[in-house]
């Protein structure tokens, strides 16, 4: 049963004997005491870093550097909006409105709309007068639809759109 416990002659990887780095009591006491420090070294110094963060200009921490840094990016003013259904007191711009929204058909014509500029055209809407074609335009009519479309206008906005079609047209 010995002989199967013990490894044969010559089974080593290696003819050579294996040997220690540490052949003197002060060498294993150089390195139990190297062993303690290096790694408090090492979290003392990481400690360090991580704590010691930036350093910043003194305006970049004022009050107002700061709230100016986290202020919202929009804000609600209610103190500019009148009651509801009320008109803005500001004059609205005919011009605008005509080349931002009615343009698209009536400047073509699409879909039988009155061309700008057309006295023809527009002479079978003036005949039932003004305030008919500002309820056209309004509610919308054929294949126009309320407000050219733009339900963002007011009705002082279509109505300044319509005054300036109807100027190109009238003497």
């Amino acid at each position: 049963m010995r002989a199967f416990l013990r490894s044969p002659k010559g089974a080593r990887m290696s003819g050579k004997r294996r040997e220690s780095l540490i052949k003197t009591p002060k060498q294993l006491v150089t390195v139990l005491v190297l062993a303690f420090i290096v790694p408090i070294v090492v979290i003392v110094l990481l400690a360090q870093l991580a704590t010691s963060g930036r350093t910043y200009d003194e305006d970049a921490r004022s009050p107002e550097a700061i709230a100016k840094r986290i202020k919202p990016v929009a804000e609600v003013n209610l103190g500019a909006a009148g009651p509801a259904g009320k008109e803005p007191a500001a004059k609205a711009d005919g011009k605008a409105v005509y080349e931002s929204t009615c343009m698209a058909c009536h400047g073509t014509g699409v879909a039988n709309a009155p061309k700008f500029g057309d006295k023809k055209a527009w002479a079978m809407h003036l005949m039932h007068g003004t305030e008919h074609v500002y309820e056209n335009a309004l509610k919308g009519k054929g294949a126009m639809p309320p407000k050219g479309g733009n339900l963002t206008l007011s009705e002082a906005e279509v109505k300044a759109a319509v005054d300036y079609m109807l100027g190109a047209v009238k003497p």
